[in-house]
């Protein structure tokens, strides 16, 4: 299986989506082409997927406007279009606003973005050092459009991200200790604006060195749809945000552990709106308890191994934590398409594509300017 290409960037926000956007024209292609055609298959005319994506150009701007300075140096060194790079990094909202449409629902609603996020505190952790980690549920495909950035930045403390070719980020760590998962979820409260999208939130995450700012970032920035995004600091603080559009809700750590999978966990969120994402992802229901179960199972501390072992579990497969490609109810193939496994402390980020199929993880590491290499 390919590892994830490894991206090194630096410079200002142009130079850096300029040199980006060479380095990985043809993942960013593929990534365009990908939702252009899920879209395009449910009636959705470029014109119109495009004039949707420049809906958040104005909130972007709003929020950073280097972000969008980056977008527009992604699309000039890939040769392609500003739209379709505003496209991959509102791909949630995007696809979403497709469901609107008649013959855009069944696209956008049955095929939700899933995982399954872990944080090991210190205190559960047996060499003391935090784990943050996480399996990404989507479509098989995309472990052909995935690829690491490793950012050197000028204004900040830099950055090692995941991410779809062509977006600012997705889950990683930074320089700083600070690192960030993110997991589907769904309420009644969805689509009624527009925020600001997901994924830039994560990235404004990565750019903060100091947790407090990251947690600000997450928990008062209005969104578009709900999701859940699980912070954490290697120093030993981890928190799980689970997020409405107009609200956010803590969940926190039991016994060193933060898992999380696709519904709502927080009683008072439950007690102020309708969890409607279980109809399309049920095997939520259990993803987390098992996984849970498995790293409590031996009553010792935890390392990275066991993070692992637990996140490949096959309990249910093809409904399982880590999933094998298999249909769905629209017709395409739905994947665990990575597992992340971070080290914040150490700057580490590793990662296998495909895990139901391919256990071999990659290591990419923030602090070594040497290739990405197996690990050991």
């Amino acid at each position: 299986m390919e590892p994830f290409p490894l991206i090194d960037l630096s410079g200002g926000a142009e130079q850096r989506g300029r040199l980006y956007g060479r380095q990985a024209a043809g993942r960013i292609r593929r990534s365009i082409g990908h939702y252009t055609a899920q879209l395009a298959g449910s009636g959705q005319s470029q014109a119109q997927i495009r004039a949707w994506a420049l809906d958040f150009v104005p909130r972007i701007e709003a929020f950073d406007e280097d972000y969008v300075v980056e977008m527009r140096g992604i699309a000039a060194g890939a040769d392609v279009a500003f739209e379709d790079i505003v496209l991959i990094n509102a791909r949630t909202e995007v696809l979403q606003l497709g469901k609107r449409r008649a013959a855009a629902e069944a696209i956008a609603k049955r095929e939700p973005d899933g995982c399954t996020g872990v944080v090991v505190l210190p205190e559960a952790s047996a060499d003391g050092a935090l784990i943050h980690a996480q399996n990404w549920d989507w479509k098989s495909e995309c472990a052909e459009t995935g690829v690491v950035l490793r950012i050197r930045r000028e204004d900040g403390p830099d950055i090692l991200t995941f991410v779809e070719a062509g977006g600012l980020a997705r889950a990683g760590l930074n320089a700083a200790g600070v690192a960030v998962t993110a997991n589907y979820l769904e309420s009644d409260r969805d689509y009624r604006d527009l925020g600001v999208p997901l994924s830039l939130i994560r990235r404004k995450v990565l750019e903060k060195e100091f947790v407090a700012q990251a947690f600000h970032a997450v928990y008062t920035t209005r969104k578009s749809a709900s999701n859940n995004i699980i912070v954490s600091q290697a120093g030993g603080i981890a928190i799980d945000f689970e997020c409405a559009p107009d609200e956010s809700f803590q969940v926190h750590a039991e016994r060193g552990l933060i898992v999380h999978a696709n519904h709502w966990q927080s009683p008072v969120a439950l007690g102020k709106l309708q969890d409607t994402g279980i109809a399309t992802t049920p095997d939520s229901l259990y993803r987390d308890l098992r996984v849970r179960e498995l790293l409590q199972a031996g009553g010792r501390k935890l390392g990275v191994e066991d993070v692992k072992a637990a996140l490949f579990d096959d309990y249910q497969a093809p409904w399982s934590v880590c999933r094998p490609p298999r249909l769905n109810a629209a017709g395409n193939l739905s994947a665990t398409v990575a597992m992340l496994v971070m080290q914040p402390a150490r700057g580490i980020l590793e990662i296998a594509p495909l895990p139901a199929l391919n256990r071999h993880f990659t290591r990419y590491d923030l602090f070594d300017t040497a290739s990405a290499r197996a690990a050991e």
